[in-house]
């Protein structure tokens, strides 16, 4: 029996509307990277089809901001199936020859000390300030740089926020802090634009505020300060037809309270927060927690949440495969894995496994 040709049309439109829907809801996986320039085309060939072969989708390239690396590294990428991302340390510069020519560039904490030359927790901690248009300008060129790039998938923020106010707890420890009160050694940023801009609106000077700590308008000044320049980077990369993304702490009320950083907020088409559990000493079922949490506060958003897993910080491949089904079960359109360096063969043949079992 013959169909009639309207009937096999309708058909053909449902399947293809059907395949599209499968291919844009798909669980996806991904890992970040930091990649090498004297590495052989022939070694990042060999680590891609790792990847692939293990159940990885998609990889979020560190080149160190670097456009020609990156642009030689994307058809490796794409060869062997994989979206490439272009991870960019955004307001944190460390070892940024052109912004070490400015000093004035540079965040200043409270304290009155500059990230230039007196850094805090470590030395890679170079703070830009978001604020000062010469130093936002940088950042949001080198965006531009990395937007430019042929066959990438979105420009991808870590660092788009202010140095930590408050470490995760299990790092306390390690530089013999305790944290129960904002410190003015770790609070940023105080330099003269800032404060400027601030009283500008505000006809106040936070230097002189009772207690910053509870100063709204303050703590607000600096959560819009990152905002302008999330917002300027999604218009700059969508004039490019790629996306924004961005790593992100775990949950926006945990990443407001930590690191001025309020993800709900942001212009972005899709953040990864980092939920590693162990940096904050709680168990497996934080994972599923923070991740509904992300997505509880992003409703009736497009933004997508794709959540960031910490392998050293599994016990095993029993929680790694839990870890990845709490992130889906919760709303996660996705989970990252920090990083590639870090996933063994039995990581990725548990990764593959999981993927295998979620269709």
């Amino acid at each position: 029996m013959k169909l009639p040709k309207l009937l096999l049309l309708l058909l053909a439109i449902s399947i293809f509307s059907c395949t599209k829907k499968e291919a844009s809801t798909a669980f996806k996986f991904g890992v970040w990277t930091t990649a090498d320039a004297k590495k052989s085309d022939s070694d990042y060939t060999k680590e891609f089809k790792k990847y692939k072969d293990g159940g990885i989708d998609e990889v979020l390239i560190n080149t160190g901001t670097d456009p020609k690396l990156l642009t030689r590294l994307v058809p490796l990428a794409t060869n062997e199936g994989l979206k490439v991302h272009a991870w960019i340390m955004a307001m944190n510069r460390p070892g940024d020859s052109i912004a070490l020519q400015h000093p004035d560039w540079y965040q200043v904490s409270k304290e009155g000390k500059s990230c230039f030359d007196n850094r805090p927790y470590v030395d890679y901690y170079q703070w830009l300030c978001p604020t000062r248009k010469e130093s936002r300008n940088h950042v949001l060129n080198l965006v531009e740089e990395l937007a430019k790039v042929e066959g990438i998938e979105s420009v991808h923020l870590d660092y788009i926020r202010f140095p930590d106010i408050f470490l995760p707890i299990s790092l306390l420890p390690k530089y013999n802090l305790v944290q129960d009160v904002e410190l003015p050694q770790f609070d940023f940023c105080y330099c003269d634009e800032c404060v400027k801009a601030f009283e500008k609106i505000h006809h106040k000077n936070p230097k002189t505020s009772h207690n910053t700590s509870i100063d709204m308008e303050w703590k607000n000044f600096r959560l819009n300060a990152i905002k302008k320049v999330v917002d300027d980077a999604y218009k700059i990369v969508h004039k490019h037809n790629k996306n924004l993304t961005a790593a992100v702490f775990p949950y926006p009320e945990m990443a407001d309270h930590m690191v001025r950083q309020r993800w709900d907020k942001w212009n972005i088409d899709e953040v990864y927060p980092m939920i590693y559990h162990s940096f904050y000493d709680e168990e497996i079922d934080w994972v599923g927690y923070a991740t509904k949490q992300g997505v509880a506060d992003l409703e009736d958003k497009k933004t997508k949440i794709n959540t960031g897993i910490y392998i050293p910080g599994l016990k095993s491949d029993k929680e790694l495969k839990e870890a990845i089904l709490l992130a889906k079960e919760n709303g996660a359109t996705g989970v990252s894995f920090f990083d590639g360096n870090a996933l063994s063969d039995s990581n990725l043949k548990t990764i593959k496994e999981t993927k295998a079992g979620l269709k």
